[in-house]
């Protein structure tokens, strides 16, 4: 079949009258109303030690403007592993279950915890266009223990997935926890999400024991083309029984800053959770997401014992190959003198426990 320029045009421009359509909702949307702080000017939130969203200009220039190298993903991984968790671990454990991208199940004191949950196809305001994924998540979801606690780290679509939120909701009605702002986005959507918002350094009791602090993390939100930064982004500190746990879901290294106040403020971290993924352009996302050589750094910086790789091989928002993330992390470690274990890159259904 023979397709005319004026029939691509058409199609083309309906796509990006679509896209233009879904980001004036988005931006549109109730946001945020509170007071002036050191990092919301009233309408914006900002990060005084960090560096501010690339342009749209820039945008352009990375996906247009010539000399750039894409990999080209596999279609589809078969998955080598799939967890059935436990209804509940006990104790003073904490089992970790790598669900895939930057989603995990974490299980401790008999509190069982979604971290950034996103079991949708694609993360894109589209069902039909848009980063897709490359492999299943590592736990299906009909084999989900009782979920009681989500933590979703900020409002891009592979963090903040709407759908997966709904079906939490009307299958386990947890409570979610997430930054300023990013609770209107998901009550906007499905009114049943029991979504609760707060500050960096605000501190949640979630039960058992176990409790959750928002910290700054160096990155940026938005889920349209005119809403950037109008809801906060963070990482957390989760404590439980057998220590503090660092866990981040995006955040560009800069001079490792975020990651030493951690330390300073926190104390002792057992384990951390780091993005290694979605890295290249280096002059382009260096800002907002670490590559593994800046992972390690971080790690040494916030000072776990112990960390685990997160936000890899699962959606294609970059230009990397979908082993690069994982290959240069071991290649990271090894040039770092770190033993394997210390720094581990996970497969999706693969379990640790501490």
């Amino acid at each position: 079949m023979t397709i005319t320029r004026r029939k691509l045009l058409a199609s083309v421009g309906g796509l990006a009258a679509a896209a233009g359509l879904s980001a004036i909702w988005a931006s549109r949307m109730t946001n945020y109303d509170g007071p002036v702080s050191d990092h919301f000017d009233g309408k914006i939130f900002f990060d005084p030690d960090g560096a501010p969203p690339r342009s749209l200009g820039e945008v352009l220039r990375w996906q247009f403007g010539g000399g750039r190298t894409r990999e080209v993903w596999p279609d589809w991984v078969e998955n080598e592993f799939a967890d059935t968790p436990p209804a509940k671990v006990e104790g003073t454990g904490v089992r970790f279950s790598y669900v895939g991208h930057a989603s995990w199940l974490i299980q401790t004191a008999g509190i069982n915890i979604l971290f950034d949950p996103v079991w949708s196809d694609r993360v894109s305001p589209f069902s039909f266009a848009g980063p897709k994924r490359h492999a299943a998540p590592g736990i299906a979801f009909d084999k989900l223990p009782k979920i009681d606690i989500v933590l979703v780290s900020h409002g891009h679509y592979d963090h903040l997935d709407l759908p997966t939120l709904s079906k939490l909701s009307a299958k386990f009605a947890p409570r979610v926890i997430t930054p300023l702002g990013n609770d209107v986005t998901m009550k906007s959507a499905d009114s049943t999400i029991k979504a609760e918002a707060y500050d960096w350094t605000d501190r949640v009791e979630l039960g058992n024991g176990i409790a959750v602090t928002l910290v700054p993390t160096r990155h940026w939100t938005a889920r349209g083309l005119f809403d950037r930064n109008k809801s906060l982004w963070a990482s957390f500190v989760l404590e439980t029984p057998a220590g503090k746990i660092y866990i981040v879901g995006d955040s560009g290294y800069g001079d490792g800053l975020h990651f030493r106040r951690v330390r300073e403020t926190h104390g002792a971290i057992r384990l951390a959770i780091l993005p290694i993924g979605a890295y290249e352009p280096r002059w382009f996302m260096k800002d907002q997401h670490m590559n593994p050589e800046d992972a390690v750094k971080a790690l040494g910086d916030c000072g776990a014992q112990q960390a685990l790789a997160s936000h890899h091989s699962t959606f294609q928002l970059t230009d990397e190959a979908i082993d690069g993330p994982v290959k240069g992390l071991a290649a990271a470690c090894s040039a770092a003198e770190l033993p394997n274990e210390k720094f581990m890159a996970l497969k999706p259904g693969q379990v640790v426990e501490i």
